[in-house]
């Protein structure tokens, strides 16, 4: 099938709106959710006591390693008020936070044990060892790989096709079936999907070489 490129410009209006209304809002309001629940994952299997630490050791495992899709579909299926929106930002957020508290954990455990020892010699509250010593390093060593998984999140938003969500690649699949023209806008699709995320991958990387220590 020969390019066409009058249709292909007829249809990126309706695929950038998707991006902007759905695959965009997704993976900036998911990342913020799976950037703060992650930290209060990690800090919590630090500072809780051994049976509760457990116990959120197996809840985010378990979440870890089940299928993104299966988790979109049982929340869309067993709480139908929630929208296929609020549904794909609910759960991409839950899922890639159990990967980011990983990275928190071990930016947190890579803080040396004298930092600890110190913070206990002066008769710091724990609140503030943590605010004011070791979250500044950890979050230094971390924010890189927060940045990584933010991306795979990106990358990951067609599978709220599962949710009959208006995002990007799903407009791609129903023009193509309405016209049957695939290749024009799943190129487009995929060209948005590189043009939002190699900058991103390349800010990361710059932020990566000046945070180095």
């Amino acid at each position: 099938m020969s390019w066409d490129w009058e249709f292909a410009l007829e249809v990126l209006p309706e695929l950038l709106s998707a991006f902007l209304r759905v695959t965009l809002v997704v993976t900036v309001v998911g990342s913020v959710t799976a950037a703060v629940l992650g930290l209060v994952w990690a800090i919590g299997l630090r500072s809780l006591p051994p049976v509760p630490a457990r116990a959120l050791t197996w809840v985010l495992d378990f979440i870890r390693m089940t299928p993104l899709p299966v988790q979109l579909l049982f929340l869309y299926y067993a709480v139908p008020a929630l929208s296929p929106l609020q549904v794909g930002i609910i759960i991409i957020g839950i899922h890639y936070s159990t990967y980011m508290a990983e990275s928190y954990r071990a930016g947190i455990e890579s803080i040396p044990k004298g930092q600890w020892e110190a913070a206990t010699a002066l008769s710091l509250p724990t609140a503030r060892t943590w605010r004011a010593v070791i979250l500044p390093q950890a979050l230094r060593a971390t924010i890189p790989s927060l940045g990584n998984w933010a991306i795979a999140m990106f990358k990951d938003t067609p599978f709220l096709i599962f949710i009959a969500a208006p995002e990007m690649v799903s407009i791609a699949r129903n023009i193509g079936g309405n016209t049957f023209r695939y290749v024009e806008p799943f190129t487009i699709a995929g060209l948005i999907f590189l043009a939002a995320s190699y900058p991103t991958a390349i800010l990361m990387r710059k932020l990566e070489n000046r945070l180095a220590y």
